[in-house]
């Protein structure tokens, strides 16, 4: 099976490391082949395990989108975590405006961001005209109704609210559940 991701310049460096050592450590995990046209930024899988293939493709676009390889290689201990990447590029026109909306998102020192992935256990990159999740489905789900809410420009404390209220309610379902 072979699959084929464009990666953005700046990224191409991450994606390789230090004397390649991320793209060794890669194909080394998910029993790949990694490619990398640096000219093009086309980096192209390939391997004989299909999910494993997929899997390495989806580290590849958490590098992309600003994930650090170790956190990108998160997705690789456990197979239920998925990558969700939300577009900003379609909700405004104009540069500032989409720097207002990251701004929002990130907060001030990273509070916001880092609030959102404490309360939702979700890795979270804002980078260029995305925002990127790895988490579990549920995790993801609520991390990109809080990141939503933002967007929308609800205050912070009444998404701090929600994510606590959904924290809650996770909590009393897994007790539910057990007793």
């Amino acid at each position: 099976m072979i699959q084929e991701v464009k990666v953005t310049g700046n990224r191409i460096g991450v994606l390789i490391g230090k004397g390649g050592a991320t793209k060794k450590d890669l194909e080394d995990r998910t029993k790949t082949i990694v490619s990398v046209d640096s000219k093009e930024g086309v980096v192209r899988v390939e391997g004989d395990d299909a999910p494993l293939v997929l899997r390495a493709v989806e580290v590849v676009q958490a590098i992309n989108r600003g994930f650090s390889p170790e956190r990108a290689f998160v997705l690789l201990d456990d197979e239920d975590l998925l990558i969700d990447i939300i577009d900003l590029s379609g909700l405004t026109d104009s540069p500032r405006q989409l720097e207002r909306l990251r701004g929002r998102i990130i907060g001030k020192d990273g509070r916001s961001r880092e609030q959102i992935e404490h309360m939702t256990d979700c890795e979270i990159s804002v980078f260029g005209k995305t925002v990127a999740l790895i988490g579990l489905p549920e995790q993801i789900k609520v991390a990109h109704s809080a990141i939503e809410m933002l967007l929308q420009g609800l205050p912070h404390e009444v998404v701090y609210g929600f994510l606590e209220r959904k924290r809650r309610e996770a909590k009393q379902n897994i007790i539910d559940y057990y007793y």
